[in-house]
């Protein structure tokens, strides 16, 4: 910009010097390079705006990506919670499951003693319990101790323990309530350990086992999550659709498309 002045002061001083001038045209010239400077200082103020809207540009973009992370951040609690939640509602079904199978046992084992009592006339000798009796009692008792026993060694992070007792319960039970949940939860057990290869195949074994488990959306759900991990995301990304379509509406519907978004999916 200063050349330009440079220039056109030089411009002015050759007409100066090449012909005789007048008063006017002097005034002229001297008009001429107020316009000039007037020019330069509005180039000025402009390129200092440019400055100004440059900065507020790269603020804009830091927050943005600020907020990004901070959202990304809040997703994944949820999703942890989400997780909890669902662990803590499996445990009180089987609390409740297990309070009516004693419910069930007691009722039984009175009705048996009744029985017992009446057969012997009050003669006292039902008081001491029969070793055949008291073996079909712990017998019907086995199952749901054995299943809670594996289940809480899953809540304290005893994987491996919770494992074995997961297995033991569906060879001797395969058939029971709680046979499709030691399955699932098996699968749970090598997920939290972070053996995903094993997981997927369990998850697989309880789908193909049990085919109307209310389970089947966590092991599918849970299957994409083990794909993704695997950094397989075609395949972690057509086990979540499929949750998204089989069963809508539901918690693990809405944590599919939450782990969609994440992983640059468009799921509407």
């Amino acid at each position: 910009m200063r050349r330009f002045l440079v220039l056109a002061a030089s411009a002015a001083l050759a007409v100066l010097a090449g012909a005789c001038v007048s008063g006017e045209d002097i005034a002229a010239i001297q008009s001429q390079l107020s316009d000039i400077q007037l020019q330069v200082l509005t180039l000025q103020q402009q390129s200092s705006s440019k400055q100004e809207v440059e900065q507020l540009q790269s603020q804009i973009a830091s927050q943005t990506q600020a907020l990004i992370k901070s959202e990304a951040d809040v997703q994944v609690a949820l999703r942890d919670l989400s997780t909890q939640i669902d662990q803590l509602q499996a445990n009180l079904e089987d609390t409740n499951f297990r309070l009516s199978q004693l419910s069930q046992q007691i009722a039984a084992t009175n009705q048996e003693l009744n029985s017992v009592r009446s057969l012997l006339g009050g003669s006292g000798l039902d008081s001491a319990p029969s070793a055949g009796g008291g073996t079909g009692l712990l017998q019907a008792a086995d199952p749901q101790a054995l299943y809670q026993s594996a289940y809480n060694d899953y809540l304290r992070g005893n994987y491996d323990l919770a494992v074995r007792g997961f297995g033991e319960y569906l060879r001797a039970y395969p058939d029971t309530e709680q046979s499709d949940n030691a399955a699932y939860w098996i699968g749970e057990c090598y997920f939290s350990q972070g053996r995903y290869r094993q997981a997927i195949g369990e998850f697989d074994n309880m789908v193909n086992r049990y085919p109307r488990s209310d389970k089947l959306a966590s092991a599918l759900l849970k299957k994409g999550y083990a794909y993704l991990e695997l950094n397989q995301r075609e395949q972690g990304v057509v086990q979540l659709q499929h949750v998204l379509r089989q069963y809508p509406g539901t918690d693990e519907a809405n944590l599919a498309r939450q782990r969609l978004r994440e992983v640059g999916v468009d799921v509407g």
